[in-house]
């Protein structure tokens, strides 16, 4: 795996489209319809389209089990047939990412679909050698810089959910602690990447909307998906003081130990009720449907697939699973609606500078800081433009106010 500040080097991404856009047919002269038609290749029928999908894990965790819904999701709104999706689970990180790409490459897959971080060198190089394949890989940066025309990114603003989750959080402990509570709330991550730092960043932020006293503590495992592991780092967390979970990893162990210990729970991907049914209060998720589904129906009608693809709650991106209503605090759907609301109008930016600082300044400008290649992602209005100028995430300040007990890259 890259290091988190490669991450944030997505910035260099220059011809990237942060949004879900399709090349446009309706154009106003020749010389765009010439440029449209360079664009937009034949399509290809549904019934003879073949899609591959490479997980790093399995239905039994949650960040692929939300991929996998996505992919079945697609498959019935346009109507494909279990045969015409070629699965492959539990993919790691390395060369084997490579040999699965090439693998359905050669059993006619038209495009093919890497979800995890650590498989975007070994796409990379089966894009090199298939160009009249389509790659799209989740949560990377390179695919703009490297200037393969079938070689895409996606992701999601789940930085929205997150903050959301937050405030569902903040809720809980305004009600058990008062909204001057000075508690220390904690949180699992995977590894000290970008993504992470502004994933548990947002969720910090929706808390302190509420309680603006809290403190958090952030203990990574070291790998995306161990149960037991996620489970014991949770357990450390709460001997140390902390009074709520969240994270950043993808099973069910840190609810787990939450319904055991009896602390309040925030889960990740999917609905964590069934493992700490006292307890789990929501998830942050993201609905890889809506990429998947389109990626695939621009190939179906031959439009270009855009280089980045990042978009959120107003486009159905994003969302919170359901709230657990034997735990949760009173008002807490109101709010929800309220602050999703507020982040649709624009009203609530969520990495607004004016809400964190780090080592006690506000920060005003990237363009002087390490890792950030001399691009600005300050607004001219005052907030972190976080997934605006590439779909990868890439804020990874560590913020007054937040702890993070280890490293792990």
């Amino acid at each position: 795996m890259k290091k988190f500040l490669a991450v944030i080097l997505s910035a260099v991404m220059i011809l990237g489209v942060a949004g879900c856009s399709s090349s446009s047919t309706d154009t106003a002269d020749d010389s765009a319809d010439e440029e449209t038609s360079e664009e937009v290749t034949e399509g290809i029928s549904a019934s003879d389209i073949k899609v591959g999908f490479i997980h790093v894990g399995d239905e039994n965790e949650g960040y692929t089990y939300a991929h996998y819904i996505g992919s079945e999701e697609m498959k019935e709104a346009l109507g494909l047939s279990d045969d015409q999706v070629i699965t492959k689970w539990n993919i790691p990180e390395n060369e084997a990412a490579y040999d699965a790409a090439v693998d359905l490459a050669e059993q006619g897959c038209n495009i093919i679909f890497a979800t995890s971080f650590g498989h975007e060198d070994y796409i990379l190089q089966a894009a090199e050698e298939y160009p009249d394949v389509q790659f799209c890989h989740a949560t990377g940066y390179q695919a703009a810089s490297s200037e393969l025309s079938n070689m895409h990114n996606y992701f999601a603003n789940i930085y929205e959910a997150r903050y959301v989750a937050g405030v569902v959080a903040g809720l809980k402990l305004a009600e058990l602690y008062g909204e001057d509570t000075d508690a220390k709330i904690g949180y699992v991550g995977a590894f000290s990447y970008a993504e992470v730092k502004s994933g548990y960043t947002a969720y910090y932020l929706g808390v302190r909307s509420i309680c603006p006293n809290v403190t958090m503590e952030v203990k990574y495992t070291g790998s995306w998906a161990d149960q037991a592991l996620e489970k014991e780092t949770a357990e450390a967390l709460i001997a140390d003081g902390c009074v709520l979970i969240s994270q950043h990893a993808d099973t069910t162990g840190a609810a787990t130990a939450c319904e055991a210990a009896g602390v309040c729970d925030v889960g990740y991907n999917v609905s964590m009720i069934d493992a700490a049914l006292n307890y789990a209060l929501t998830s942050s998720s993201i609905n890889w449907g809506s990429y998947v589904t389109y990626a695939v129906e621009c190939m179906i009608n031959g439009e270009e697939i855009p280089v980045d693809w990042c978009q959120g709650y107003a486009d159905g991106a994003v969302y919170l699973t359901e709230l657990n209503e034997v735990a949760i605090a009173e008002g807490t759907e109101e709010m929800v609606e309220e602050t999703f609301a507020a982040i649709v109008d624009g009203s609530i930016k969520v990495f607004d500078t004016s809400t964190w600082t780090v080592d006690g300044e506000t920060i005003t400008s990237t363009v002087d800081i390490d890792g950030y290649n001399g691009l600005e992602y300050i607004s001219e209005d005052g907030y972190f433009m976080e997934s605006e100028l590439g779909s990868a995430p890439a804020f990874a300040f560590v913020i007054d106010g937040i702890t993070e007990l280890n490293t792990v890259y």
